[in-house]
């Protein structure tokens, strides 16, 4: 039996060191576990935690965690799989935010760092809609369609449509390739042609289009793969 978080000294308790020293003092393992509140009866809440990070192996890779997975895990019910599952949600929210700071997007790299988190992990495309204001500077982002891009179904009505109501100077597409590989299919160049081509005629810019992958991405501004 492991040993329980009640036996631990007070200065071995995560809430404990977190009110004497912060949270940036704690290790990944306690954070969790102030998260998890408690253990059960034969695996204290250290130890819960410690199995928690193992299922990941990386804590990089926390934000593959889903409802079930953490389900799995034996000792965490489905109370302690929300309370990390929302956690999670909470600090991506954060991240995103901060990184859509005011600085003008003015690369494909600055595009690829933008939204690279978001998309990593989905297991289909999803075209983003970025808007930009005449300085090059983020109004808003909209995930407008998911699946394969396919010119009558990903159709710039809504696209265009989106960049309007927003007051948007130019926009820039966004979409991600799940397999990694950030080179374009023929559909990926017929639908970028013909947003360029509705852009044109609308009166608003479409700087380019990037497809995210792992590692890389295409601008096809440039016509060439970046790989990072």
């Amino acid at each position: 039996m492991s040993l329980m978080l009640k036996d631990l000294p007070s200065f071995l308790k995560p809430r404990e060191r977190l009110k004497k020293y912060g949270a940036t003092a704690l290790t990944n393992e306690e954070l969790l576990a102030i998260l998890l509140r408690t253990g059960t009866k034969d695996i204290s809440v250290k130890n819960l935690a410690l199995n928690v990070l193992k299922t990941i192996e990386n804590i990089e890779n926390i934000e593959s965690l889903t409802l079930n997975k953490l389900m799995a895990i034996k000792g965490m019910g489905e109370a302690k799989s929300m309370s990390i599952i929302a956690a999670i949600e909470l600090g991506k929210r954060v991240f995103l935010l901060k990184d859509k700071d005011k600085t003008p997007i003015t690369s494909g790299k600055d595009v690829y760092y933008r939204f690279k988190y978001l998309m990593r992990l989905e297991k289909q495309e999803n075209l983003i809609v970025l808007l930009l204001d005449s300085k090059n500077k983020e109004i808003a982002s909209k995930t407008i369609f998911k699946g394969s891009l396919d010119c009558s179904i990903a159709h710039p009505r809504e696209i265009f449509k989106y960049a309007i109501d927003n007051n948007a100077s130019r926009l820039i597409i966004v979409h991600n390739h799940p397999s990694g590989e950030a080179i374009p299919s023929l559909p990926d160049k017929k639908f970028t042609k013909q947003i360029m081509e509705s852009g044109k005629i609308i009166g608003i810019e479409v700087i380019d289009h990037i497809i995210i992958g792992k590692n890389n991405y295409y601008t096809f501004k440039e016509g060439k793969v970046i790989y990072l």
